[in-house]
This record gives structure tokens, sequence and C-alpha cells, in this order.
């Protein structure tokens, strides 16, 4: 194995988390904070030990989130039997974007069934709890795992390069937009319109809401990019559109500011 490769690695997993949450959390908690805050999923903000523990942990996380390419790509003995392909020609600029979709549906089902499973009440304080110790998350808290859990999260990663053809490109697009989407889960802050839950389209997207409601109640709204599961397992909570209709109705009462 490649361990050279680590550090770059690791720099590049940990920039892309501070770029995102720090540009949201710079943006929504401190320049306009004074002017939006009425529009906060929860009222109150978290305290600043709340944030340092978020970090604290996300680091913990992509000290581990690093180690995955060292082993699996880094490393010609085992690099040489998963799908990674160098050539986008070699599937097609169709099968290539076609991919994403791919990524996101399988990755949210692994999420889905991975963070039931971890709220197993046997489970549960091993494996979720310090996640769950940001009832009022901030950005921050996109990566703010026990180290038990980051290896679960991550599993994600292997079964990609086990099952379907991926391209280096696939990876780094990937997580970029997970990375965001994780970022907007945990805002604190909605970011879809008034009404968005209940279009065509809409329904199926998972949200800030959602997710803020899972962690302000522990139980409900489990999955990460999509609702699909959730409704079709009966576990998307009951006043969750009842909530998102009282969060986006605060975005229509903006006052101009003078």
């Amino acid at each position: 194995m490649h361990w050279s490769d680590y550090p770059n690695i690791f720099t590049h997993i940990s920039t892309r988390y501070f770029m995102v949450a720090g540009i949201a959390f710079l943006l929504f908690y401190v320049l306009f904070r004074k002017f939006i805050s009425y529009q906060k999923i929860q009222s109150r903000f978290p305290q600043v030990k709340d944030y340092a523990r978020e970090i604290g942990y996300s680091l913990f996380t992509m000290c581990l989130f690093a180690l995955v390419p060292v082993i699996f790509i880094k490393n010609p003995a085992v690099a040489v039997h998963t799908t990674l392909y160098k050539n986008i020609s070699d599937h097609g600029w169709v099968y290539f974007f076609l991919a994403f979709p791919i990524m996101a549906i399988m990755h949210d089902t692994y999420f889905y069934w991975a963070h039931r499973l971890m709220h197993h009440k046997k489970l549960f304080n091993l494996f979720h709890l310090v996640h769950h110790q940001s009832t009022n998350p901030s950005p921050w808290a996109a990566y703010a795992f026990h180290p038990l859990e980051a290896i679960v999260e991550i599993g994600i990663y292997p079964i990609f390069l086990f099952t379907i053809p991926i391209h280096y490109l696939h990876f780094i697009i990937f997580f970029l937009f997970s990375i965001i989407y994780n970022v907007y889960g945990h805002l604190g802050y909605e970011l879809y319109p008034k009404g968005f839950n209940k279009t065509v389209v809409g329904k199926w997207i998972n949200t800030s809401v959602s997710h803020n409601q899972h962690h302000q109640y522990f139980k409900g709204n489990y999955g990460l990019y999509f609702t699909f599961w959730d409704r079709m397992m009966h576990t998307l909570r009951s006043d969750y559109d009842e909530r998102f209709e009282t969060v986006t109705s605060k975005q229509q009462s903006i006052q101009p500011v003078l």
C-alpha cells in the first residue's frame, strides 16, 4: 500500500469538509445570523462546546475516511479486483452520467438500513449516540460520528468499488455532492421553498427539516437523500409535512432591512 498518499487524501477530504461546512456556518451562523435567525428550524443555537465536539469527532472521522482509498485504490493487491476504470470511453459518457443517480440510490439505500440498524437499542449507544448528541445540529455535525459509525458510513465506498464500474471522477464529484447535501441536512435552516415537500419530485427528496426532526426526536426520517425508504417502510414522521409547512412559512415573512 502507498501510505505516502495518506496525507494528501486526508487533506483533500478535510479541505472539502471545512470549506463546505465552514462556508455554511459563516453564512448562516455568523454573517447573516441577525437577519435570518427567525427562519431557523429550531429557534435556539448550539453552544460553542457543541461546535467543538462536532468538529473534533469529524476530524477523527476524516482520519478513518482517508484510510479507505489507501486500502482499496492505492493498494495494487486490492485495486486489481475492483471495478475502477481510468478511461471514460471504456463505458461511454452515457454511463458516466447515469452512474451518479445510481450511486445516489445505492448510497441512500445503504444509509437507510445501516442507520436503522444503528438505532437498535443494543447498538445505538455504541455506534450512534455520539452523532445524536447534536440534538440541534450545526453544519459541523455532518461528519461528527463515533469511530465505529464512521467505519459503517464509509462502507458504501467498497460497495461501489465491487459492484458497478467506477471512474475516479465519480468519487470526486459524488462525494463532493454528498458532503454538500450532508451539510445541508445538518444546516438548521430549510433551503427548499414552501410547498416543495408536496410536489411530484419534492415529496421524494429528503430535506433539512426532515433530518433536523430526526436529530431532535431520535425516531423516524432515516433517509439520506430521498424519502423513498421512509415512505415505503412507514418511518417518515407523521408530523413532517406540518413541520415543513411551519418552517418554510417563515420565509414568507421576510421584512426589508433599512
